[in-house]
């Protein structure tokens, strides 16, 4: 509990109310099924696990319209390709060897001409052709096979140093197989007639995307690089993708249509999903399920699958918000001194309401981290509310508690009320700047840095007059 309360980490972005973590993709999904995933149940499974399928007719025709021109450029032009939309604002993108690609909402959002998907699906379609994924599957029978050997022949101490020794040379096998999808994308988006620098204008984006993300949730950004990691870091594969596309050509040749495609997005959804729960600044809704919360004030929050995790300036505070189903139905104070909380101080057990619905309280103890926590009995689930701080003085707790008086049940008509942003393209009139329209933006840490991120846009630039730009809006 103490881990996932403090983790608060994701892979790819959410700004503010840019994309929130995501579900790994399945191990048995991408690039590893050989069958038309459309007509499987693992296509289901996979699309459920994003979120299910997000319906824009406008991005859809436009990325098929991508694909066409790709899939006759590509190394394997007999294979037919058809993209899914995934209903996720996290950015993410993948294929199936049968030639189906997914793209998050997420990443469309973020892109911001033809040129940068196109890279995108290409590298994709790289990892296709390339046959990466039953590579990836050989390497690693292979290292399972070598690790079992030294274990049954030497000892144990043996096979795990060649565990080691064979995930260091898997990783670099992996992180090889993105560079070469990367230059295979650079490649086929080339031949297609897309300028093949989109790679490294997206890459850039995503890499700006990414430190943000750390920046809000008050994470460090890692300053060496991981051998242990399967993909490149961000700079090295803008570097690389710089790299192959100078060997095609100069800069500005091929195109881009960032006007065809940000008309193609124009109206999409940004952030997060109502039915999964919105952030709001320190503020959680979720209509679905009828509750609402705030968290302490400075607290940043990032919604996941499995809870809604918060982080105070430092990570030296910390809050998670997760619900069990109420199997049992006895008193709240057995469940909370039932084993599920190491280091809970059973003296400290209280019981009480919390808007009306029952609830208990306590405190524990794990480490130089003292917890404060509360469950809360609604709608046939347990609702647990933990709070987690190295000094627990009387003022820390007050404002735990008060964030636990937060929780309440929402109205239908609160319910209704909650809509998910929206993307807006709007052209820069003659008195429009950087500022102004970071004014608009509908979301509620660091406007000016998301609209710039999202624009490919730098600190000190200036706005085209006619030129059509991102920005996000209530619904």
């Amino acid at each position: 509990m103490l881990a996932l309360s403090l983790a608060g980490c994701a892979t790819l972005e959410r700004q503010g109310e840019l994309p929130q973590q995501g579900p790994a993709i399945p191990p048995a999904a991408p690039r590893t099924v050989g069958v038309d995933a459309l007509t499987t149940a693992e296509h289901k499974k996979l699309v459920a696990q994003f979120g299910g399928e997000y319906h824009w007719p406008a991005a859809e025709s436009y990325l098929n319209a991508i694909l066409v021109k790709l899939a006759a450029s590509s190394d394997v032009p007999t294979t037919p390709y058809r993209v899914t939309i995934l209903n996720t604002p996290v950015v993410n993108a993948f294929a199936l060897p049968s030639g189906n690609l997914y793209i998050s909402r997420g990443l469309l959002a973020l892109a911001n001409d033809s040129a940068e998907v196109a890279a995108v699906m290409a590298h994709e379609i790289g990892h296709v052709t390339a046959r990466h994924a039953a590579a990836r599957a050989e390497r690693e029978k292979q290292a399972a096979v070598i690790a079992s050997a030294a274990t049954v022949i030497q000892s144990r101490q043996k096979g795990e140093e060649v565990e080691n020794n064979q995930r260091l040379s898997f990783a670099s096998f992996s992180r090889q197989q993105e560079i070469d999808a990367d230059r295979i994308g650079v490649n086929v988006i080339a031949r297609a007639g897309y300028d093949p620098y989109g790679a490294a204008r997206f890459l850039a984006s995503l890499g700006r995307s990414t430190a943000l993300r750390a920046e809000l949730l008050g994470q460090k950004t890692k300053d060496k690089p991981d051998i242990l990691a399967t993909h490149p870091s961000t700079p090295e594969r803008i570097a690389q993708a710089t790299l192959a596309a100078r060997q095609i050509s100069a800069p500005g040749i091929g195109a881009s249509d960032r006007a065809g495609y940000l008309a193609a997005i124009d109206g999409i959804t940004f952030g997060e999903d109502p039915s999964e729960g919105i952030v709001r600044g320190r503020r959680f809704l979720q209509p679905r399920l009828r509750f609402a919360f705030s968290a302490p004030d400075g607290f940043v929050l990032d919604n996941t699958p499995r809870a809604l995790l918060g982080r105070a300036p430092g990570g030296v505070e910390a809050v998670r918000v997760d619900s069990v189903p109420d199997n049992a139905g006895g008193p709240l104070e057995n469940y909370l001194a039932s084993g599920w909380l190491d280091g809970l101080l059973r003296s400290s057990i209280q019981t009480g309401q919390v808007n009306g619905m029952p609830a208990a309280f306590g405190t524990a103890r794990a480490g130089e981290w003292n917890f404060r926590v509360a469950v809360v009995r609604k709608d046939g689930d347990i609702y647990r509310l933990l709070f987690a701080a190295r000094a627990m003085d009387d003022a820390t707790l007050a404002k735990f508690d008060q964030s636990i008086q937060s929780f309440r049940q929402l109205t239908d008509e609160e319910a209704a009320k909650v809509k998910p942003l929206k993307l807006q393209i709007v052209k820069a009139g003659l008195t429009d700047n950087v500022d102004a329209f970071a004014r608009r933006m509908a979301t509620v840490d660091r406007p000016l840095d998301i609209f710039l991120l999202l624009n490919g846009l730098s600190h000190g630039a200036s706005l085209k007059y006619g030129e059509a730009y991102k920005i996000v809006v209530d619904q």
